[in-house]
């Protein structure tokens, strides 16, 4: 099983890249925050998720382990298929589905094409017990956190740039309206 590639990017679309490692090329797949990060770079590392079917064989991508578990989790849930888990994680980073689902709350994952309502309390209820351990306070700033990025998103920005944004807001702006115009103003110096 193949756990992690490092090469250089041959090639990339909005889905999925392929890597090149000691000259063979290996078509990984990823979220758009992810593929937001290599925009301009030529080379990059992954962890590797590989998802094997009686007619599929398929490499999902991650930049850090944290997502990886996180996929895994999702597509452990009746329902949740790979593409399914790499849209969630495409409009919000394991954190933010965490207290999504520690709060009870399914609109991050019915945002996602082909996760309905019904899905995402299933989702909810099987995975509330594994992703228990969270403090209160990071609970609350996720959510925060979650929040702006979709406005972000809602205004066009994509989901690395909205991401990428909510890292220079400093810790002492709270509000979700200070964030979005802090947010605003960053990703229009850049």
């Amino acid at each position: 099983m193949i756990a992690k590639l490092t090469g250089k990017i041959e090639y990339s679309n909005d889905k999925w890249i392929i890597v090149d490692v000691s000259g063979v090329g290996y078509k990984v797949f990823l979220t758009a925050f992810t593929l937001g990060r290599l925009t301009g770079k030529s080379e990059g590392s992954f962890f590797i998720y590989t998802y094997v079917r009686e007619d599929i064989l398929a490499l999902y991508g991650f930049i850090n382990i944290e997502e990886k578990e996180m996929f895994e989790l999702l597509i452990s849930i009746s329902g949740i298929g790979p593409k399914a888990a790499l849209g969630i994680l495409s409009i919000a980073d394991p954190i933010s589905i965490r207290t999504a689902i520690l709060n009870n709350d399914a609109t991050i994952l019915t945002k996602v094409s082909g996760v309905g309502k019904k899905t995402a309390e299933r989702v909810i209820l099987e995975l509330q017990n594994k992703v228990a351990d969270m403090p209160l306070e990071d609970r609350k700033d996720a959510l925060v956190d979650s929040e702006t990025i979709e406005a972000l998103m809602s205004m066009g920005y994509t989901a690395f740039q909205a991401r990428e944004s909510l890292k220079l807001i400093p810790k002492d702006i709270e509000s979700i309206e200070e964030k979005i115009k802090f947010a605003l103003k960053e990703i229009g110096n850049r």
